[in-house]
């Protein structure tokens, strides 16, 4: 069986005619005919009804007409992307994104790269606290998309270019608060639960960032979750802006103001590059676009 004869049949089979079919595939009638002959005989199989003018399609050969335009579509694809790797573009390209932010503000970005390199597979990935930069360093991503501490700010290794900004926001259920009335400073919470997501790098490897001495702590591993234990009353901690505008309109989610404590932490959001890794003609005009690209200063 030859992708030639399944072109045939595709053409025969949708045009009725094999000197319409002739006429699209620029072939001989009689080399259209052998070949469906010689298709039906591999398949074992009889594909029309030739009793009438026009070539129908038997029951048997409508199902295996279906199959054959999955075949085409395939090999078409396979075309394809044999010719986006020939052309030089990269198969795959991977952005780790530190999970704060907001990938909304990137998604029209992301679909442009996507219309203009259909072919190269794009790979998102989120990750939390150092594991997106992590992953950048190590050469497991070609981009991260992440907050920087001024010491990574003058990292040698890292070309970077700010995006916008985005908040950190401390917030408990009422439930929770209603237990502390006048609730004043973090450590009348000592005794609560802090929802802490832990890093998926190693980055804060014997570190807690943000949690008092002496603090109970829940231990999640995304923010959903993280999310969910404190709208329930089970704890309290900080979520991103843009997760918790809903909660706080229908009163799920109460703003902490706590005076001992930075409530409301800010962040500056970088598109970051690993100058030891080579970027091809994909990755390069991905970065190119996010250098360009404007959005809103601060997206909560």
């Amino acid at each position: 069986m030859k992708l030639e004869q399944l072109i045939m049949f595709q053409s025969v089979a949708e045009l009725g005619s094999l000197s319409k079919a002739s006429t699209r595939l620029n072939k001989t009638q009689p080399a259209i005919s052998q070949s469906i002959k010689q298709l039906e005989t591999t398949l074992r199989v009889t594909l029309f009804n030739r009793s009438a003018y026009r070539l129908t399609l038997t029951d048997e050969g409508k199902v295996l007409y279906q199959q054959t335009l999955r075949v085409l579509d395939e090999a078409n694809s396979l075309r394809n992307i044999a010719s986006n790797i020939a052309s030089g573009n990269e198969t795959s390209i991977t952005l780790t994104t530190e999970a704060t932010y907001n990938l909304k503000g990137i998604v029209p970005l992301l679909a442009t790269v996507q219309k203009q390199f259909p072919d190269t597979q794009f790979i998102l990935k989120q990750e939390y606290l150092t594991g997106a930069l992590e992953a950048l360093l190590q050469q497991n991503a070609t981009f991260c998309l992440s907050p920087l501490t001024p010491d990574l700010l003058q990292n040698s290794q890292i070309d970077r270019h700010m995006l916008n900004s985005g908040q950190l926001v401390n917030v408990a259920s009422p439930q929770l608060i209603a237990r502390h009335p006048g609730l004043y400073a973090s450590t009348e919470l000592i005794n609560e639960y802090q929802i802490v997501v832990q890093d998926s790098g190693r980055g804060s490897l014997n570190k807690s960032w943000g949690v008092q001495d002496g603090q109970r702590c829940w231990y999640v591993s995304d923010f959903a979750t993280k999310k969910m234990l404190i709208e329930s009353g089970m704890g309290w901690g900080k979520l991103p802006g843009h997760h918790i505008e809903k909660s706080i309109e229908n009163g799920k989610l109460v703003k902490l103001q706590l005076s001992d404590i930075e409530n409301t932490i800010t962040f500056d959001y970088y598109i970051i590059k690993n100058k030891k890794q080579y970027l091809g003609p994909v990755a390069q005009a991905l970065w190119e676009q996010f250098k360009t690209y404007t959005f809103n200063t601060l997206v909560q």
